[in-house]
């Protein structure tokens, strides 16, 4: 039996034990958030794909089909239709360099990012495959919001403090606010109310709250006092500082994740049963049944055949009541027995060099778009606000966003919450503390944690709200709704705000 590395990888997510391939939605998402070891057979051919235990630094993982020119093109460039956008990033380069309409520039290069940040994290995938738990931890924390790094980073080169901050923090509500709520709105239309990971969601409330503070506290000295020159020295000081302290919290939270509590933040959340009303007849008596938050409601029925419609036949013999979960935990172990060793897609070399090619037609796409900003925000067209709180943080994640809310509504909400919160806590942990550390290396005093008052006071509220939410380690459509709302009403204010 072929024995494999079992980890956990950046964001703070550990879902179900098993996911089935024939759901490739999931597993692709699951891919993305956690590493894990298994043995696979395919029906089609018999060879198990082999992963050879190795030290914690690295892992041998053998392909059952072997690469051929043909399927790394195809799985590289044709595996998704959202593909198609890739032709976008010469047309925005092409149009950047022609020096034509900002506002087309900015669009083009802005639809081209999409499917270059897809394409970024299959490869990161690809490679942290082959790595141990250290390091494939590390990759995946890395490149996790690579293109969010990349167009702040640029934005900072240009002097472009504003559009650094407002896109970070809208990365942040992004996740929080619209990703998580339409999980919850969608996840929960058919269902009482479905439940996540308990320690993952509380852990998450807590280190969302440093975060808010490690901003609002800048924010408050610098308003309350004169910006002078030696004032906003001051408060630069004080962000750096700050900004060393929530790296060492970001660096703490990956040791949590990944060795001491890596069991606990596996375990299985309860699985919520959907609420299909299904009519039946039996003794000329027509009966609905339908399926409660917590169990199945049904009394006298040993079974129930199937109508002339085809519905599927219901059966329980035994005359007991089916426990939430049941169905699901005998599908685990069934696929943890098929399913040991999780395959390669592509070759080392060849998912290196697409991580190169993507993150530097990235980089340049990043750099046309952000340089056609000013052209939007001096014509009156809209604020520097709207385009960083909202626009931006659209950019990097549109893909694994849909797949978040795609698996929510199969009431995978461990994965699902994983995404949007994991996200979050690495963009407000690494990604901003990050930047003002770079910003301290080019000698720029403006890249701060003192931000915008505004959006101060709306990451407070975005991370209050969705602590009161996700801490209780449970959710419904109603709980999805009022996060979706204070993200349209954070829309509203951006819109309107000040030029």
């Amino acid at each position: 039996m072929a024995t494999g590395i079992s980890y956990n990888t950046f964001p703070l997510i550990n879902a179900a034990n098993s996911i089935s391939r024939d759901d490739p939605e999931s597993w692709n998402l699951f891919r993305h958030i956690r590493r894990h070891g298994q043995h696979h057979t395919d029906p089609e051919s018999q060879r198990p794909a082999v992963c050879q235990e190795s030290p914690l630094l690295s892992r041998h993982v053998k392909p059952r089909i072997p690469f051929t020119i043909g399927n790394q093109i195809h799985r590289t460039l044709l595996n998704s239709p959202i593909n198609i956008l890739l032709l976008s990033a010469p047309a925005g380069i092409a149009l950047h360099l022609a020096r034509v309409n900002g506002i087309a520039v900015f669009v083009v290069n802005f639809v081209a990012i999409i499917p270059l940040a897809a394409l970024l994290s299959f490869a990161t995938e690809e490679i942290a495959l082959r790595t141990g738990e250290i390091v494939g931890g590390l990759l995946n924390a890395s490149f996790g919001n690579a293109v969010e790094l990349i167009v702040a980073i640029i934005a900072l080169v240009k002097n472009n403090v504003r559009i650094v901050q407002t896109s970070l923090i809208g990365s942040i509500l992004s996740n929080l606010l619209l990703v998580m709520g339409f999980c919850f709105f969608f996840g929960g239309l058919q269902r009482q109310e479905q439940h996540f990971n308990l320690t993952v969601a509380q852990t998450a409330a807590s280190l969302l709250f440093l975060a808010a503070m490690s901003i609002i506290i800048p924010t408050v000295i610098d308003s309350w006092n004169n910006t002078t020159k030696s004032h906003q020295s001051e408060v630069t000081q004080i962000s750096r500082g700050i900004s060393v302290i929530l790296l060492l919290v970001y660096g703490a939270y990956l040791f949590f994740q990944l060795k001491t509590h890596a069991i606990v933040l596996k375990e299985e959340s309860q699985q919520a049963v959907a609420q299909p009303s299904i009519h039946i007849k039996e003794n000329n008596k027509k009966l609905t049944l339908e399926s409660g938050g917590a169990s199945i409601a049904s009394s006298s029925l040993s079974s129930i055949a199937p109508m002339s419609n085809g519905d599927q036949q219901l059966s329980n013999p035994a005359g007991n009541q089916p426990q939430v979960g049941s169905a699901n935990q005998s599908d685990r172990i069934g696929n943890n027995d098929n399913d040991d060793v999780e395959e390669p897609q592509l070759h080392f070399l060849v998912a290196l060099f697409t991580l190169a090619a993507s993150t530097a037609i990235i980089a340049i796409c990043a750099e046309a778009m952000v340089s056609s900003i000013d052209d939007l925000t001096k014509g009156g067209i809209m604020s520097e606000e709207f385009i960083g709180l909202i626009l931006l943080p659209i950019v990097g994640n549109a893909a694994e966003h849909a797949t978040a809310v795609t698996v929510a509504i199969k009431n995978k909400m461990d994965l699902a919450v994983g995404v949007a919160v994991g996200s979050a806590i690495q963009v407000a942990l690494l990604i901003i503390p990050l930047l003002v550390v770079i910003g301290w290396g080019m000698g720029k005093e403006q890249m701060s944690l003192s931000f915008d008052p505004f959006q101060a006071v709306v990451l407070f509220a975005s991370v209050l709200l969705a602590n009161y939410l996700i801490c209780d380690g449970k959710s419904h459509w109603l709980e999805g709704m009022l996060l979706v709302c204070l993200y349209a009403i954070v829309s509203v204010g951006s819109w309107f705000y000040p030029h």
